[in-house]
């Protein structure tokens, strides 16, 4: 039978492409090298010291500037290529392609990976060197130690089964929202939050009915009703209005956050970070449409 330390031990060598035995004499020697314990070693494995912390760190960081040093020389050769990584709250995600389309027509060796990110986890993906941008709320809950690009306003609407009390109203109150049957992002989605937080201000409680982390599966509650939802402006410009549903803007008070592009503050960036920054930009600078 294999003990819990043996296990771990075992899947972080396969995780590394080398044999156990291998994983834990890189280990010894490295500590040998630096003059300090890397791994709480017991029965049990305990994770890395405090030391070992900071050269994971260190290592994450020295990783991250090597690709960029390799695509930085590469695009001096034969122009941009190498991956970006971008972290994306859920709520924005159905408006990255107005970014992505221009930015690989203009860099076509450019891999473009997505990640659907909370805040908190695109917060943590920049600190780990995992991902290269973040696309998330810059005034609300705000990310530390990043540079920001604003790009454009959110706006709040209800999405409303076609037969429901409010579905001919041009205009729908959060007060009037609130005392409908919600289907809303979970708690720890910060859109959630912020919904939570403009029912607060007009002095309502939020009571959801349906909680879901999935954009889909809010509009299919909507769809299939009784359930009313409140999503971004953005989201519906992009999709459209769904089938039986009806739309109307959110007021008294109206809300808006701002959305943008974060990156790391630390130089020098990845070359297709930059480059990505950049015609964000332009984005931001065009005409709102």
């Amino acid at each position: 039978m294999v003990r819990p330390c043996e296990s771990v031990g075992a899947m972080l060598a396969a995780a590394c492409n080398v044999t156990q035995p291998t994983l834990s004499a890189g280990l010894r020697h490295l500590e040998a090298e630096l003059g300090v314990p890397l791994v709480e070693r017991s029965q049990r494995f305990q994770g890395l010291t405090a030391e070992g912390e900071r050269v994971l760190t260190w290592a994450q960081r020295i990783i991250a500037d090597s690709e960029s040093m390799v695509q930085d020389l590469a695009t001096a050769k034969a122009g941009l290529a190498g991956r970006l990584r971008i972290g994306v709250i859920p709520t924005v995600l159905p408006a990255v392609p107005r970014l992505t389309r221009p930015f690989a027509a203009r860099h076509p060796a450019v891999q473009v990976i997505v990640h659907s990110m909370s805040s908190i986890e695109i917060q943590q993906g920049l600190e780990a060197f995992e991902i290269e941008l973040g696309l998330t709320y810059l005034d609300n809950e705000p990310l530390s130690n990043v540079r920001a690009q604003p790009l454009y306003r959110e706006r709040y609407v209800l999405l409303m089964p076609a037969g429901a009390a409010l579905a001919a109203q041009p205009r729908v109150t959060w007060t009037e929202a609130s005392a409908l049957p919600l289907a809303l992002l979970t708690p720890n989605m910060q859109n959630r939050r912020i919904v939570d937080a403009a029912f607060h201000r007009v002095g309502c409680e939020t009571h959801a009915e349906i909680e879901t982390n999935s954009l889909v599966s809010l509009v299919a509650h909507v769809q299939g009703g009784p359930w009313s939802s409140v999503l971004p402006q953005a989201l519906i410009d992009v999709l459209g209005v769904p089938a039986g549903c009806r739309v109307a803007p959110l007021v008294e008070p109206e809300i808006t956050h701002m959305i943008g592009l974060v990156i790391a503050d630390r130089e020098p960036a990845a070359p297709a970070a930059r480059a990505f920054m950049a015609g964000a930009v332009a984005f931001a600078e065009a005409p709102a449409r």
